[in-house]
């Protein structure tokens, strides 16, 4: 692994953070580093290929990133060997479902563009060229990758209190996200299967009758929420949080923004995909009124 060294251990703001520790900085630092690279690698591969999908190729990887710098400074910490297993096994999954989806290609500039990009582009908001370019600089490059590093950070917050011992709630946090990526994977592999058998690549196996009659998802986990998928990835990140929580002793602590921030990217996500669905399917706006967006409130049989 390649370490960059840039000394911030001086600066004010790291020092309210991590103290004087120069290895915390050091680590600080490496994250910054490879946040600052990361954008700027996005922004650029996406303004020359006309692609807004760079951002989602690393969704799953920059986690993993972060985790394997965490690690390297602090290998005798065993709540920073469960939390980055556990972001692995979450990144490893998650760009596995990218890749059978085509967002990866042997051409890593290259691979399916999110169908939701070539919509926003139409809106008169974003129909001038240079607002494009804009939005793909301060939303998708910049604001998303901060986003990636602040639902990361309770690994800096388990490595500043790298000598606190394992609690319950460290137990219960790697339970639960473990849980929840086992419910993301179960929503990937059903919504993966649903498309196949829509464009005909795959037989129909009598899972998805109602749904494919429809044109969306209605079934399997759908049938409880409509953003399965979303909610587990959500709460994988809120689950992540709580390791932050046992390390510092601190329920409210300065790591809460990324979740936080998370939930909301999803809510206007969700609100997004599902006024694109509207307009496609007749029977979406019954099927909405039905059911949660994400948490399951009413649990309750459909057919």
């Amino acid at each position: 692994m390649i370490i960059l060294f840039i000394d911030f251990s001086s600066n004010d703001l790291f020092k309210h953070f991590f103290g004087s520790s120069e290895v915390l900085s050091t680590l600080a630092t490496n994250w910054i580093l490879v946040f600052i690279v990361t954008v700027a690698l996005c922004f650029f591969v996406g303004e020359i290929t006309r692609n807004l999908s760079q951002v989602d190729k690393v969704w799953s990887i920059m986690p993993i990133v972060y985790s394997a710098y965490t690690l390297a400074a602090f290998p005798t910490s065993a709540r920073v060997w469960i939390m980055s297993g556990l972001v692995t096994f979450w990144g490893l999954r998650l760009s596995y479902n990218f890749y059978r989806k085509g967002g990866y290609h042997i051409i890593p500039w290259k691979g399916e563009e999110d169908y939701r990009w070539a919509v926003l582009r139409e809106t008169p908001v974003l129909k001038d060229k240079w607002r494009v370019t804009l939005f793909n600089l301060i939303f998708i490059s910049f604001y998303q990758q901060l986003l990636i590093l602040l639902f990361s950070s309770p690994l800096l917050l388990a490595a500043q209190h790298a000598e606190t011992a394992l609690t319950t709630t460290d137990i219960f946090a790697a339970i639960f996200m473990f849980a929840f990526i086992l419910i993301e994977t179960l929503a990937d592999n059903q919504l993966f299967s649903f498309h196949l058998q829509k464009k005909q690549r795959a037989p129909h196996d009598g899972r998805f009758p109602d749904s494919l009659k429809n044109g969306f998802m209605t079934e399997g986990l759908w049938k409880y929420v409509r953003h399965p998928n979303f909610a587990a990835e959500q709460s994988i990140w809120v689950s992540f949080y709580f390791f932050g929580v046992a390390a510092s002793g601190q329920w409210i602590n300065w790591t809460i923004s990324g979740p936080i921030l998370l939930i909301l990217l999803f809510l206007g996500s969700s609100e997004f995909t599902e006024s694109i669905s509207k307009k496609k399917y007749p029977a979406y706006q019954e099927y909405k009124n039905k059911l949660p967006r994400f948490i399951p409130i009413r649990l309750r049989n459909r057919k």
